[in-house]
């Protein structure tokens, strides 16, 4: 057995093939947090379904993306949308773009307040101009917020909003700040996250009031081996992945 085992050793040293291709079926993803709830779970299903590893890294959608246009990104990126920074670095293949699922921004009030008419993007604006404050992550933080900002400028109305419009540092303050009723109305990702008790999440808000959010793949300019990357792209977007997005209140790709 020994001298078999030597023999293949040697044999695959002569075909200069590296110790390293032993060692296949690992992925390093990067991944948003706030999407960290389900892609845990989408993680396990593909390891047990495959027998590959992913070995995943969380961080914020803003500093993902930094982290990303700084040339630290991993084997698989997942990014929110926009991206152009991040594009014109050529630190990813804009080739292997995926789009996995869609995230949408939410609208949250205190919980047993009146809820309001989101049903069109003409309600929303109406909702927004009438309430007597509004808050969401500041941009700088979060992609939640810039998707806020994005919203307001959509609809036509930043200008006359920002009087009443409170950003700050993260998601659990808004959702509190609600919750106690200091702010009127939260704008924040439609995501199982939402979940304080204090918040009824009404829902998300129309796509003609607010664009929906791609969550998407590349992989690294630097990975050689794609094959195993691709698959888990090309899982995170399958029927099979479908319901675990739509448990945590993500919309999965169509």
């Amino acid at each position: 057995m020994k001298h078999l085992l030597s023999s293949l050793v040697v044999l695959a040293l002569a075909l200069g093939i590296s110790c390293t291709a032993f060692a296949q079926g690992e992925i390093n993803l990067l991944a948003p947090g706030p999407i960290k709830e389900p892609m845990d779970k989408l993680i396990a299903a593909y390891q047990t379904k495959t027998g590959t590893h992913v070995k995943v890294t969380y961080a914020g959608g803003v500093p993902s993306r930094k982290q990303v246009a700084d040339g630290k990104g991993l084997d698989v990126d997942l990014l929110f949308a926009p991206f152009p920074d991040v594009l014109k670095t050529g630190n990813i293949d804009p080739h292997s773009a995926t789009v996995v699922a869609r995230v949408r921004l939410a609208l949250a009030v205190k919980k047993g307040a009146p809820k309001p008419d989101i049903s069109t993007p003409a309600a929303v604006k109406k909702t927004l101009l009438d309430a007597k404050s509004i808050t969401s992550v500041d941009p700088a933080q979060g992609s939640v917020g810039g998707i806020a900002e994005a919203c307001l400028d959509k609809l036509g109305i930043a200008d006359q909003v920002k009087p009443k419009l409170k950003w700050v540092r993260g998601g659990d303050v808004v959702q509190d700040s609600v919750a106690k009723g200091e702010i009127e109305i939260a704008l924040g990702p439609y995501l199982s996250d939402m979940k304080n008790p204090g918040v009824d999440v009404v829902g998300p808000l129309p796509p003609g009031a607010s664009t929906p959010v791609d969550i998407t793949g590349f992989l690294g300019n630097s990975l050689k081996d794609t094959k195993d990357a691709k698959a888990f792209l090309a899982y995170l977007r399958s029927k099979d992945a479908a319901p675990v997005w739509e448990e945590a209140k993500i919309f999965p790709a169509k």
